[in-house]
């Protein structure tokens, strides 16, 4: 079988830092390649694979202000697009864009809806529904007007996740400091269960940082760390005390929630979205509802094995299970 994965170009694939869905894409790439199929990733040049690398755009448009995104992202896709009857079937990580191409070739595609930017795309989602397989990364994050082939969960592999049992005396937050992924929930919440927080995450609104966040970092009892890359994500996720997780959006996934786990550290979550697929109650961490919930788990926390924690995740979110699941989504595919 050759498959073709289809990355998007924000970002190098794997991402240095921040970049979910680079990363996911170099995730299953990388597992598909060990298991013995012929895979070539669409990506930036500077990407890494085991795999064939094919690139059009030279660096994420990014780290790179000079490059128009529109321009690039249509560059990108068509590269593979003018070559697909060269693969048995193309797996878009890409969003809509690429469904644009499903009648235009004659190549099956399978297109893993990594979430909804805004419902003013669903339209070309319903288009091409009976053209393209779709999967969902969550049951939460189905849309009702949508067919989908399966849902399969994100995957990670524990090589990659140091396990740490014992804890440091400090919750944290992972992610982008955004106002939809809670940021300043966290920090109320440290506050009120007597806790010192470590902030981590790319800052995607500048404004709520600036007036939501950065008025209460003291380098003391709130200090923001930045963008962190692997090595620095495993030394924060592995030490913390738990990872605290308050969204105010209908969470697709979150990627960082099973990493946390992996690592042997509980979290905390608001209960939106896919967080009660994620995490399960009591054993891998505490689903919430408010600020004041989420302060009386923080006291339950010695009550979550942390071994408990990566157990769960290796047994429904590991790397090999998840590829298992897309080599029969391309089967099924192909098939039909």
């Amino acid at each position: 079988m050759k498959v073709a994965i289809l990355s998007p170009i924000a970002w190098r694939t794997p991402p240095r830092k921040y970049g979910p869905w680079e990363q996911v894409a170099s995730n299953i790439a990388e597992g598909l390649v060990e298991k013995g199929i012929e895979v070539t990733l669409f990506a930036t040049s500077d990407s890494i694979t085991k795999g064939k690398l094919e690139s059009i755009c030279e660096q994420p448009y990014e780290e790179d202000s000079g490059l128009d995104p529109k321009v690039w992202e249509c560059l990108h896709t068509s590269h593979l697009m003018e070559q697909a009857d060269q693969f048995d079937i193309i797996h878009n990580n890409f969003d809509f864009l690429p469904l644009t191409y499903s009648r235009l070739i004659g190549t099956p595609m399978i297109t893993t809806i990594h979430g909804f930017s805004s419902p003013r795309i669903i339209p070309v989602y319903k288009k091409y529904d009976k053209s393209v397989a779709y999967i969902s990364i969550s049951n939460a994050d189905r849309h009702p007007e949508l067919d989908y082939l399966r849902t399969i969960y994100h995957g990670i592999d524990p090589k990659d996740f140091k396990f740490r049992d014992e804890k440091e005396d400090y919750l944290l937050y992972f992610g982008r400091i955004h106002p939809d992924k809670g940021a300043h929930a966290a920090i109320e919440i440290a506050r009120l269960a007597g806790y010192r927080i470590k902030i981590a995450g790319l800052i995607q609104d500048q404004d709520y940082f600036n007036t939501k966040i950065k008025p209460y970092i003291d380098n003391d009892q709130v200090v923001y760390l930045g963008n962190a890359g692997p090595a620095k994500r495993n030394e924060l996720l592995g030490s913390a005390r738990a990872m605290l997780h308050p969204i105010f959006f209908e969470e697709p996934f979150g990627l960082s929630v099973i990493e946390a786990m992996m690592c042997g550290t509980p979290v905390i979550a608001f209960a939106r979205g896919s967080m009660p697929e994620l995490i399960t109650h009591g054993t891998s961490g505490y689903l919430v509802n408010d600020i004041a919930e989420a302060v009386l788990a923080v006291k339950k926390l010695k009550q979550i094995e942390p071994y408990a924690c990566r157990e769960h995740v290796c047994c429904n979110f590991s790397k090999d299970r998840m590829i298992d699941e897309y080599i029969r989504a391309y089967k099924d595919t192909i098939g039909g």
